[in-house]
């Protein structure tokens, strides 16, 4: 069996480099996406680098919320009640301002995903300093800065060079004079650091003289670090600080950070989950199309005594050798498909350039062994088939395939597609079981996603029961316009159902992805276009170009008084936002059996008498005075929250008690879809509230563009194009998913160029036959295109099925007004003729091989 399988690799090269090639793309998309989850999670749970890495206790103003490692203290310390304690060798003033950087180009620094970039003050004393200068100074002077080596690569800066800080209040241009990193590091792990002379972060964070957020604190010699902090706790007394060792800090802010990393790394497997299943497929395709091709050989293994067994040993033999070599190769190709997921998810706001490539065991093994694993997989139905084919086959002239036994693929069929309800059945459990929000919305959609996956392999199994009716009938229509031609096509898809089936399975996957994502993409922007137009009443807006991981880029707080004084403006209201934590009452848990999470709102700050003429929100929400919020309505439900209530959150300068006033809905979740404050109680809840926009009614465009110059990304939107920003920033991600459907789509496709170039070959003898007796060449390329109408017709009517059924699925379940199965009637037309297209043009080659088939070699045995 050896020897007959290196002859069949040897006689066979170009079958078998047709699966080779399908398993090579396979594999190499499921390892991209492996190793770019791999990179991801890296980036994501941290580069292991502390900025608190000499310091042993950290002394933090007033008190820190617990539930959030990274949180900004909400009081003050003084640097001189903690320096010169027993116990306390050194001691530093440290505080933290949230900021964005944009390099001479304007193009925003992107911090490591899932971090921010922010102003920290340089430390002198060399007992705590953690940075190392690998080129330049330390800052010593007001507008002089520091940045950590991530900061000066990504944007192409030396030191001497200028970089654009957006502060929360201003925007200033810093003279970068030196280039650090911290053990060994490019960023930290909550981030890109801005390093500025302390003098220069205390003012931009808005703190008195001589007070800090945080002071570090180096132990004497002999001093033990959880001693220290105990003793330090005591003297400065209860509810004044929060002191805590530095080892604590950092362990918390690593448990935090690993926590995202495993969450962004189980979002990426989705996109893994589907490289194999596409794989999978393609693969398992281009086998049953290998076996077809070689029934006669196979049939003549068994005539001269080959048991089932050593066939079935034959196809998984060659099985492993194409898996071994597909999946070296495809080790390789990941690693360019990974580093283009990695530039899709940097244009979206989330880089991981923090993080090197994986090129570990785990990087390595794995796709290796799935790529195997595929292979085998895929060649173990077609070992089956290949064991089940009678010798007398051996002495068939045609390619006629055995009946098919209906009762049994329906069967077949129906056990599928109930394994289909192991993934919709768990849609109820999350359900029931969730709050509203995203994350319901997106466990719902991965689950009714793998269902039609199911879905699709159940169709496949049906395929050959539809393709006879279906051949019939384009045939007939093949008769009325090819005559003789088109009466061959619909005999020979009559004869051979299942390979006009396994070609349609192709085109059905190709066109169910394209599909499925048309439509929630059209869906969504429809839906934004449509409240987003009715919530706005502003005919422009002030934005920023670039986006960070949270949204889109913040603009400066003093924008809006510039724009205020342009020329024929009547109202100017600035958006500006901050996250808060509610504290009272508790949070509920959305289930009796569940336990309560921490709840973290969004609060939207806006002038109060200019929000009407710029914002029409939903609702009967008065005007809200200093001390006063508003919530949405879902959210005052879903707390059992009441008007006039008096409730307590946590802003980022302590607890803040306000009064609920009533209730609202954005429809356009674009706007204020969090809470409703006024700037006073902003103020309260956060003195350096970013602003996202700037909304504006009256003047005109080139008179607020003027208004805004030398303002670092800022641009003047009218309302279409503002929505249609601020709508990218909630659907950020589309790039990826774009990019990833390409991927598979392109390796959908060459499935389906395969399985016809592989069908043509496997009647290589039968056209050659028909050309002795008198048809043309004509005649047999209009057989061939004619059985690709059925592969198109078959392919194309499934596809859609499945595409418009799962996003059906998912708008019943999730009850998203964002996501409907309802689309322009051209976006049909389009793919169909797309996937016509993709068809006559994979067919187009094998056409003409078809037609030229010599007599002789017709002839000739196998």
């Amino acid at each position: 069996m050896w020897l007959i399988a290196r002859r069949s690799f040897t006689t066979g090269w170009g079958r078998l480099a047709a699966t080779l090639a399908a398993a090579l793309l396979s594999v190499g998309l499921i390892a991209g996406t492996m190793q770019f989850a791999l990179r991801a999670q890296a980036a994501v749970s941290g580069t292991g680098a502390s900025e608190f890495a000499r310091a042993d206790v950290l002394v933090q103003g007033g008190s820190v919320d617990p539930d959030d490692p990274h949180a900004v203290p909400d009081g003050r310390v003084r640097l001189d009640r903690v320096a010169g304690r027993p116990g306390v060798a050194a001691a530093t003033g440290d505080a933290t301002v949230p900021v964005t950087a944009a390099g001479a180009d304007g193009r925003l620094v992107m911090p490591p995903a899932g971090a921010r970039t922010s102003l920290r003050p340089w430390v002198a004393d060399v007992r705590l300093n953690p940075y190392r200068l690998e080129s330049g100074r330390a800052p010593a002077a007001d507008g002089e800065i520091a940045v950590t080596r991530h900061v000066a690569d990504a944007a192409g800066l030396e030191t001497g060079g200028a970089l654009t800080v957006g502060l929360p209040r201003q925007t200033r241009a810093l003279r970068v004079v030196g280039i650090v990193t911290v053990q060994g590091r490019a960023a930290v792990a909550a981030g890109d650091l801005l390093l500025a002379p302390p003098e220069t972060v205390r003012r931009a964070a808005g703190l008195p003289a001589g007070t800090w957020q945080a002071v570090w604190v180096k132990a004497a010699p002999g001093v033990q670090a959880s001693g220290l902090a105990r003793d330090l706790g005591h003297s400065l007394g209860p509810g004044t600080a929060t002191v805590r060792t530095a080892e604590a800090v950092r362990d918390a802010q690593s448990s935090s950070l690993m926590a995202e990393g495993a969450s962004v790394a189980g979002g990426i497997g989705m996109l893994t989950t589907v490289a194999v299943f596409v794989g999978l497929f393609v693969v398992a395709n281009t086998f049953g199309g290998l076996i077809r091709q070689r029934t006669r050989m196979l049939a003549l293994l068994g005539a001269i005594g080959a048991t089932p067994e050593q066939v079935k040993k034959l196809i998984r033999l060659e099985a492993l050798a194409v898996g071994l070599i597909a999946s070296a190769g495809g080790v390789l190709l990941g690693h360019p498909i990974a580093g283009a997921l990695a530039r899709l998810f940097a244009e979206d706001g989330f880089d991981v350039s923090v993080a090197e490539p994986s090129f570990g065991p785990l990087a390595s093994a794995v796709p290796l062994a799935a790529g195997i694993g595929v292979t085998q997989l895929a060649a173990w139905r077609a070992a089956r088939r290949a064991a089940d084919i009678a010798p007398m086959r051996a002495l068939r002239e045609t390619a006629t395939e055995p009946s098919d036994r209906r009762g049994l693929r329906i069967a077949g069929a129906t056990a599928v597609f109930l394994s289909a309800f192991l993934f919709y059945g768990p849609v109820l459990a999350v359900l029931n079981d969730s709050p509203p929000g995203p994350e319901r919305t997106i466990a719902i959609s991965s689950l009714i996603v793998i269902g039609s996956m199911i879905i699709v392999c159940a169709l496949a199994v049906l395929g050959p029961l539809l393709a006879g009716p279906l051949g019939g009938l384009v045939g007939r229509l093949g008769m009325l316009v090819s005559g003789e031609a088109g009466r061959l096509a619909r005999a020979t898809i009559a004869r051979s159902p299942r390979r006009v089936s396994s070609a349609a399975s192709s085109v059905m996957l190709g066109v169910a992805l394209v599909t499925s994502t048309a439509l929630i993409v059209l869906s969504a922007t429809a839906r934004f276009d449509e409240a987003g137009g009715e919530v706005m009443r502003a005919e422009h807006a002030v934005s920023t170009t670039g986006k960070t991981a949270d949204g889109m880029r913040p603009l400066p707080r003093d924008v809006a008084g510039r724009i205020a004084a342009a020329p024929g403006v009547t109202h100017a209201a600035a958006l500006t936002a901050t996250d808060v934590k509610l504290v009272e009452p508790a949070p509920r848990a959305y289930t009796s059996d569940q336990k309560a999470k921490p709840l973290y709102v969004t609060v939207t700050g806006a002038d109060q008498a200019a929000l009407p003429a710029v914002l029409n929100l939903g609702g009967a929400l008065p005007t809200l005075a200093p001390g006063q919020i508003g919530l949405p309505s879902t959210l005052m439900d879903a707390q059992h929250l009441k008007p006039g209530q008096r409730i307590v959150v946590r802003g980022k300068h302590g607890p803040v008690p306000l009064t609920l006033v009533g209730a609202y809905h954005d429809p356009s979740h674009l706007f204020a879809d969090g809470a409703l404050v006024a700037p006073a109680t902003m103020d309260l809840l956060d003195q350096n509230a970013v602003t996202r926009a700037v909304l504006v009614r009256g003047g005109t465009a080139a008179g607020i563009s003027q208004a805004v110059r030398g303002v670092p990304g800022a641009t003047v939107l009218d309302r279409p194009a503002y929505v249609k920003q601020a709508s990218a920033t909630i659907t950020e991600g589309m790039n990826v998913i774009y990019g990833f459907i390409v991927m598979t789509l392109v390796l959908a496709l060459f499935g389906t160029a395969t399985t016809v170039s592989m069908n043509v070959g496997e009647r290589r003898r039968e056209f050659g036959l028909l050309g002795a007796v008198g048809a043309t060449g004509r005649q047999l390329r209009a057989i061939v295109r004619w059985e690709a109408a059925t592969v198109v017709t078959l392919g194309t009517a499934l596809g859609l099925g499945v595409a418009v059924g799962t996003v059906a699925l998912i708008h019943l379940a999730t009850g998203s007004s964002f996501i409907r199965p309802s689309a322009p009637w051209w976006i049909y037309v389009l793919v169909a003729a797309g996937a016509l297209a993709v068809t006559l043009v994979t067919s187009s080659l094998p056409a003409r091989r078809a037609a030229r088939v010599p007599v002789l070699d017709a002839a000739q045995g196998d």
